[in-house]
């Protein structure tokens, strides 16, 4: 393999970047980047990094992983360098004249897993933990990057084997007087069956579950969406003034609350207006109301006609509507908003975002142990799917060699979800959702 480099931190301005490094003889380029070899591994040194012209990029830290002690399994090392992004071109620049290649997404970590440092099973669960939105989806994750549920998925891969080689045990020695099978095995079948429904039972599926949540925020103009929106965010995102329809555009960010964050949205107050790109704005709300998950209507009235108007837009969204505007001291009637609040002091946000907390409650229980992904379950399915049916032929006493071949194709289906079986399409298909420097 060759030698690769990635930047690990975003490419953006902040206070340090990383870049990894590895592959076979790359520690042998340490002197040429930082002017000496390093005197231990996994030490962290400070060592400047110079261009080809002689000139000090950056003082930089710089640590190295002999392999196989390392994440990739192979040589490696990382550099921590000021987070400028003339130190980041600069940097790329260094690290392609010593002859190194740039990463594709995924790569370290697919490496990790061909050099037998992980499963496949937990290579996914690196990437699941990253894109993790909420504290479940953090704890389910890190259950399976332990490599606790590749262990549980190979004791069952191992059982479902040694009663294969009893069934075909049979098949090949009965006429010689060996014995493999016994009245005992069915019964064994049977209580492998129902030990691996309840594991994958406590399996949660991504797909149902790490999605992030979507919050869109509508109401009449004026009535103080964009302050409301700013308010939660807890500083000036969207623009805010007193002339209806400044708001043209979507304007989106995230918070983070109760351990969940969520993806908020500002739109267009609607109204009726000969103003083209105030409609177009209007138009776009529209459209973008179909794809969230929660819509908030922000009213400075109780007037019904204008609370039916958004509740007929939202009628099959999950809706909150809040009032805004109690510093005013406005009168409104008792039980027309789920939540009263005031963008300008402050009052009643800590409720406003209990309520869209528990909108998203997913009703993940303590009997959920690792998060998993789609080409699990539809294995998982799979070798059930087979395990029954040899269970169901052992019973009536049919043919061992089906029997045999069930088992098999069982244990196959659990094999592939830890990487024992593979295909260079499906590492590929895998390791593309990664990030790149991961």
């Amino acid at each position: 393999m060759s030698v690769v480099f990635a930047l690990a931190t975003p490419p953006a301005k902040s206070a340090i970047c990383i870049f990894r490094v590895s592959g076979p003889g790359c520690l042998s380029k340490i002197p040429e980047l930082v002017g000496s070899p390093l005197e231990k591994n996994k030490k962290f040194y400070l060592r400047p990094v110079k261009n080809k012209s002689g000139d000090v990029v950056d003082r930089v830290g710089i640590i190295s992983f002999k392999g196989p002690d390392s994440y990739t399994g192979e040589d490696s090392f990382e550099v921590y360098a000021h987070g400028g992004l003339g130190v980041m071109a600069m940097l790329v620049d260094v690290f392609k004249s010593l002859g190194f290649d740039e990463a594709p997404p995924g790569e370290f970590t697919k490496r990790a897993f061909l050099n037998n440092k992980i499963s496949l099973a937990e290579a996914e669960a690196v990437v699941d933990l990253i894109d993790s939105y909420d504290q479940d989806g953090v704890l389910l994750s890190s259950n399976t990057l332990s490599g606790d549920f590749t262990e549980k998925v190979s004791g069952f891969s191992d059982a479902i084997n040694n009663l294969r080689v009893r069934v075909e045990g049979e098949i090949d020695f009965s006429e010689e007087g060996e014995s493999f099978f016994d009245s005992s095995l069915p019964n064994e079948l049977s209580l492998l069956v129902e030990n691996f429904k309840l594991f994958v039972g406590g399996c949660l599926n991504k797909k149902n579950h790490s999605a992030k949540n979507k919050v869109m925020f509508v109401g009449p103009v004026n009535s103080g969406k964009s302050s409301v929106f700013n308010r939660l965010l807890g500083f000036e995102r969207a623009l805010v003034s007193e002339r209806p329809g400044t708001t043209r555009d979507l304007v989106e960010s995230e918070i983070f609350y109760n351990e969940a964050s969520f993806s908020i949205s500002d739109t267009a107050g609607l109204r009726e207006t000969d103003d083209v790109i105030e409609s177009k704005g209007m138009q776009f709300a529209l459209e973008h109301l179909n794809s969230v998950d929660l819509v908030i209507g922000v009213f400075d009235s109780d007037e019904d006609s204008i609370l039916d108007r958004f509740s007929e837009l939202s009628k099959e969204k999950n809706y909150l509507k809040i009032y805004n505007k109690t510093d005013l001291g406005h009168v409104v009637r008792d039980g027309v908003f789920d939540c009263m609040v005031s963008a300008k002091t402050g009052e009643g946000f800590s409720g406003l975002k209990k309520l869209i907390s528990n909108a998203f409650k997913t009703g993940v229980s303590g009997d959920y142990m690792y998060l998993v992904r789609d080409r699990h379950i539809k294995l998982f399915q799979s070798s059930i799917y087979h395990l029954e049916n040899a269970h169901i032929k052992l019973s009536e006493g049919g043919g061992l060699e089906l029997i045999a071949e069930d088992l098999k194709l069982a244990r196959s289906d659990l094999n592939e979800i830890i990487g024992v079986k593979m295909s260079d399409s499906l590492l590929g298909d895998i390791f593309s959702s990664f990030c790149i420097g991961k």
